[in-house]
């Protein structure tokens, strides 16, 4: 409930914000526009064409019309007149103060002269400027300020009408009502346009960024269940292998028999362990993994069957093999196959007709996986492509420690290269 003391201070408090608003000087430079570098400042030149004419006019108009001769007097109503329109790129409000202040001092020099039918207080001349002035100040500044600007304008007209009284003129302050009310509409339907469309890119952007954090996010929670398998299947035959060595020996010593259950029992909490970090994974999983919890997970040893898909689907399929094949880590033929797998369907979606060379590279250090293609034989249909399976990949390489590199091939294909070490020692198959 309001008292009288808070009520009685509204006024105050309504007159300290207005003067708050119309007091304000600051720095607001009239944006660019956007497009090419030799656009960006063209709005600017307009302006000051607009400026430069109207300034001129007003001056010709003092002169010639009003007659009105007090020496260099009306050049420099006409000046400041100009000035206004030009610091309202920069900094509207006082510019609003300046385009007023110039117009009093016009109106009461033409009103020394009684002229019937010419307009007043707004010559023409300044009130088209002036309206520059509210259009400018409206692009840039909220609306309460603007709508503030308008009633000041069109008040400061009817005082001047009031004080003056009956003369031979025609007045213009229903006019100019009309006038800055439709330039202060249009600026501020322009400004939250340009607004909105700001946002717009931003949420754009920020969406993008989610986009691409949540496919990366997933990715990795896809490696960590593959892995999870991988280990989960390792540890396991260690804990079994374990537990079967002491029957493998005749009388083994008791010193064996507690090392041994000291591994299998390690194995035993790691593998528990593990499970209990990463198993939530596995439900959590979009893709059907849940559907199918213990599906065995690809391996190089699948690649001629995902290679046959390629073909069946369309694509023209060639494979190479170069150096001794070698035993590779779990992670390492699981990441492999994933990375031809997506390459493969990224041809298939981006480049249809293409020719496709998958080329796998086996050293000591680890394996090499290259998979080209040439240029689509025929025009891509549309389609929602983000590049998010290049990410995917990329994780999968720099999870391993790896190098991945992808890019366009100079006959107008693509390339994926990558190079993933091996952890797992030397063991020949």
């Amino acid at each position: 409930m309001k008292t009288p003391l808070d009520a009685a201070s509204l006024p105050g408090r309504a007159w300290r914000a207005l003067c708050a608003d119309l007091g304000d000087t600051g720095r607001d430079p009239l944006p660019p526009m956007g497009g090419r570098r030799w656009l960006r400042r063209f709005p600017h030149v307009l302006v000051v064409i607009y400026a430069l004419y109207f300034g001129l006019t007003h001056a010709r108009l003092l002169t010639s019309v009003y007659s009105f001769s007090g020496g260099a007097l009306p050049e420099a109503v006409a000046a400041a007149q100009f000035a206004a329109v030009v610091l309202a790129m920069f900094r509207p409000l006082p510019a609003l103060w300046l385009s007023l202040g110039a117009t009093a001092a016009g109106a009461v020099g033409a009103k020394t002269y009684q002229l019937p039918g010419e307009s007043w207080p707004w010559l023409i001349t300044g009130l088209l400027a002036h309206a520059m002035v509210l259009l400018l100040l409206s692009l840039r500044r909220p609306v309460r300020v603007a709508g503030q600007a308008v009633v000041l304008s069109v008040g400061f007209g009817a005082l001047l009408e009031w004080l003056t009284g009956d003369h031979l003129h025609t007045p213009t302050v229903l006019l100019s009502a009309i006038v800055f009310t439709g330039v202060t509409v249009v600026g501020a339907s322009l400004r939250a346009r340009r607004e909105a469309k700001s946002q717009l890119v931003e949420q754009e952007v920020l969406t993008a960024e989610e986009r691409t954090r949540r496919t990366v996010l997933e990715e990795r929670s896809r490696i960590a269940r593959e892995l999870h398998d991988v280990v989960a299947h390792h540890m396991s035959v260690i804990s079994i292998q374990a537990q079967v060595a002491p029957h493998l020996v005749a009388d083994p010593p008791p010193e064996l028999r507690e090392n041994l259950d000291g591994i299998r029992q390690n194995a035993l909490d790691a593998l528990t362990e593990l499970r209990r970090v990463l198993g939530v994974l596995r439900s959590e999983d979009p893709t059907g993994a849940e559907a199918a919890p213990h599906a065995p997970l690809p391996t190089l040893d699948r690649l001629d069957s995902l290679l046959d898909n390629a073909r069946a689907a369309g694509l023209t399929v060639t494979h190479e093999l170069s150096g001794e094949r070698r035993a590779l880590a779990p992670g390492v033929e699981l990441s492999a196959y994933r990375i031809v797998q997506e390459a493969l369907s990224n041809a298939l979606r981006h480049a249809p007709g293409a020719q496709v060379r998958v080329e796998l590279g086996y050293a000591a250090p680890g394996l090499r996986v290259r998979i080209t293609n040439t240029a689509p034989a025929k025009p891509a249909p549309a389609g929602p492509g983000t590049g998010h399976g290049l990410l995917g990949m990329r994780e999968r390489a720099a999870m391993l420690g790896g190098e991945l590199a992808t890019g366009t091939t100079p006959d107008g294909g693509y390339e994926v290269t990558a190079f993933l070490p091996n952890t797992s020692g030397e063991k020949q198959t």
